[in-house]
C-alpha cells in the first residue's frame, strides 16, 4: 500500500513523521520543473511547497537532491505555505491551496518512487499513470491572509 489513507497519514504526523505529496510538472519557470508538498510536524504542522528543476532520469530520481527552481542563496529549499496546531486541518488547507489529494499521501522518501514512474511514463503534462491529473497549479495565498500561521 503506497498512498496512505487519510487516518494513517494523521497518525504518522502525529507520530512525528513527514508526508509528501507529487503534484507532477511545475509551470512558469524558464527551466522544466517539477512540484511536490511535504507536511512536517515542528511543534506545528507545516506545509512545504518545493519547486525543483526537472533533472532527473531513470538512474536519478531523488527529488530532494533536485535543485531548486526558486531557491536564493540565502534560502532553504522549500516554501513554507501554512502552519496550524493540527494536521488535519492542514491536510484540508494543503488541498485547498497546491490542489493535495486527500488519498494520496505517502511516507516520506515514497515521494522518489512517484517521481520515478512519472520520469518512466515520459513526464506526462496532464496526469499520472493512474490517471489522477494533475493538480492545477496556483500561486498559493499568504499566510497571514490565509490565518494559518500560528
Amino acid at each position: 500500500m503506497r498512498y496512505l489513507a487519510r487516518q494513517l497519514a494523521v497518525g504518522a504526523l502525529r507520530r512525528g513523521q513527514s508526508i509528501q505529496q507529487f503534484l507532477g510538472p511545475a509551470t512558469g519557470f524558464e527551466l522544466p520543473g517539477i512540484r511536490y508538498v511535504e507536511i512536517r510536524p515542528a511543534g506545528k504542522y507545516e506545509l512545504y511547497l518545493y519547486c525543483a528543476e526537472d533533472i532527473g532520469h531513470d538512474q536519478f530520481f531523488d527529488v530532494g537532491e533536485l535543485p531548486s527552481l526558486e531557491l536564493r542563496e540565502e534560502d532553504e529549499f522549500g516554501r513554507l505555505i501554512a502552519r496550524t496546531d493540527d494536521p488535519e486541518v492542514l491536510l484540508e488547507t494543503a488541498k485547498r491551496l497546491v490542489g493535495a489529494a486527500t488519498g494520496r499521501w505517502v511516507n516520506v522518501g515514497l515521494v522518489d518512487a512517484e517521481y520515478a514512474e512519472y520520469l518512466g511514463a515520459g513526464r506526462p503534462a496532464d496526469a499520472g499513470l493512474d490517471g489522477f491529473r494533475w493538480p492545477v497549479e496556483a500561486d498559493p495565498p499568504s499566510l497571514v491572509s490565509e490565518g494559518m500561521w500560528r
